[in-house]
């Protein structure tokens, strides 16, 4: 049984989670994938297409080397483009209808704040990659090499495995503070409605009072997408369903409503 830590009456009741209980929500998504999988999975497809699409866009206007920072900040962008999939296992968990319409276009007690929460992580997204390209600047200058020699040095050069080190760990720091930001707020705004604000501090403190569960389900997040996207993003076909599936769960197992 998870122990129960009373918030004030004005916030939901946060619930202390067990460390393995990532595992659990891993599981729950799994299962949820295979409820109904043409929609689950085609969700995927839909994420493994554009992703396609945006890295051929990369090369063809001569910015290949955006392609990682873009990656790495898919995870910042990643909770508001699983909107659907937390549909689908409201609607799973509930028993209701699900149809296809449903999912593409989500129907939401508070859009304009879940708009705003949307707007806070395009920023985020748009300060990492600020951040990218100076630190791009700062270790290969101001001019684009080949694609060729640039992945070249990237890998096999001193400048080059430093700029991965270093822009790995600032990656790393900004996508920690959009999942403390974004963990439960984006579920419990579709789900339960209320304001931005109370919704993103209400997901600071769940993850606050559930620090080392949510820090593995956090490394968890960024290894499953690590696997999609390393596979040429193949892998974001099953592993992108399973993260929004399992983060539903997260948000129902760590929040309860009043």
């Amino acid at each position: 049984m998870s122990a129960v830590v009373r918030a004030t009456e004005a916030v939901p009741t946060i619930r202390v989670v067990a460390l393995e209980q990532p595992w659990v929500w891993l599981g729950a998504g799994w299962r949820d994938i295979w409820r109904r999988p043409a929609l689950s999975l085609g969700y995927g497809v839909a994420v493994f297409a554009a992703s396609w699409l945006l890295t051929g866009c990369m090369f063809v206007f001569d910015s290949y080397w955006m392609v990682l920072p873009l990656a790495a900040g898919f995870l910042q962008l990643g909770p508001i483009l699983a909107m659907g999939l937390y549909e689908i296992s409201r609607r799973l968990e509930a028993n209701g209808p699900i149809r296809p319409g449903d999912v593409i276009l989500v129907r939401t007690r508070a859009p304009g704040q879940i708009a705003f929460v949307g707007l806070i992580l395009v920023l985020f997204m748009l300060a990492w990659v600020r951040i990218a390209t100076l630190l791009f600047a700062l270790f290969f200058g101001l001019g684009f090499p080949p694609a060729g020699q640039f992945f070249h040095d990237l890998f096999w050069t001193m400048d080059g495995l430093t700029f991965l080190i270093v822009g790995t760990g600032a990656g790393a720091a900004l996508a920690f503070v959009v999942f403390a930001m974004s963990a439960v707020s984006l579920p419990r705004l579709m789900a339960a409605g209320g304001d931005a604000v109370g919704a993103i501090v209400l997901s600071f403190e769940a993850v606050r009072r559930n620090f080392w569960p949510m820090l593995l389900w956090a490394f968890l997040i960024a290894l499953f997408t690590a696997v999609g996207i390393g596979t040429l993003y193949v892998g974001l076909i099953l592993t992108f369903p399973l993260i929004g599936h399992a983060t539903w769960h997260a948000y129902r197992d760590l929040v309860a409503e009043s």
